[in-house]
């Protein structure tokens, strides 16, 4: 005989439904909290980076990978939750700090599959990391070392140009147009600035050439 609906079993079934939700928010209040130190550790590793603390940039950077792993072997089966903006975003920051060292270290630059990192955190980061390297050109404009200023401003610009490539709905890639009109505001500012200071550098070697040969025929007097 078949079941009215007056005999259906819905509370049972309702039943079921609010203990996988129990089950789900009770990971979300861990994931967040987790995801917090993720954000603090990899933010402090970016700014370790920036001082030019590498082994501490390292820890930090590890510190944050130890908590990221277990945290996506536990939400990965549950959608909500890995692809949640708190998730994504603890993704992004440590695929930063560690995109951010190795472009300051000239190491091989890891991948998304490298990093354990979804492919739109894997490029906001790309986007970010570049856009870090701002204060790195400008540090070394002010040491003096152009030519390592200049590379890595080619760094930014082969990051951009590789962004540039990427044309989907920024509901695949995370708002990755954002991300590349940023870099591409920070870039320019950054070329201009490397242009100012190369311009200097060259009238000031042109100056000091000049210099020596007024002082070599000052030295040497004709008859």
């Amino acid at each position: 005989m078949a079941t009215t609906i007056s005999e259906a079993p819905f509370d049972v079934t309702t039943l079921e439904i609010i203990r996988r939700f129990d089950a789900i928010a009770a990971l979300r209040d861990e994931a967040l909290t987790t995801c917090r130190q993720i954000v603090r550790f990899s933010a402090n590793s970016v700014r370790a980076t920036h001082r030019g603390e590498t082994a501490s940039a390292a820890t930090l950077a590890q510190n944050a990978k130890v908590l990221l792993d277990p945290l996506l072997d536990r939400v990965g089966g549950v959608p909500e939750l890995l692809y949640a903006g708190y998730v994504q975003d603890a993704m992004r920051e440590y695929a930063e700090a560690r995109l951010t060292a190795t472009f300051v270290s000239g190491d091989t630059v890891p991948g998304p599959i490298d990093l354990r990192v979804s492919d739109s955190a894997y490029l906001n980061a790309l986007a970010e990391s570049a856009s870090e390297l701002r204060r790195s050109v400008l540090d070394l404009l002010r040491a003096g070392d152009i030519a390592s200023a200049e590379h890595r401003l080619q760094t930014m610009d082969a990051v951009y140009a590789a962004l540039m490539l990427v044309d989907y709905p920024d509901a695949m890639t995370g708002g990755l147009r954002r991300s590349v009109d940023a870099l591409r505001a920070v870039l320019e500012r950054t070329r201009g600035d490397v242009t100012v200071a190369v311009g200097q550098h060259r009238l000031s070697s042109e100056l000091r050439r000049v210099q020596r040969r007024l002082e070599e025929a000052s030295s040497h007097p004709s008859d």
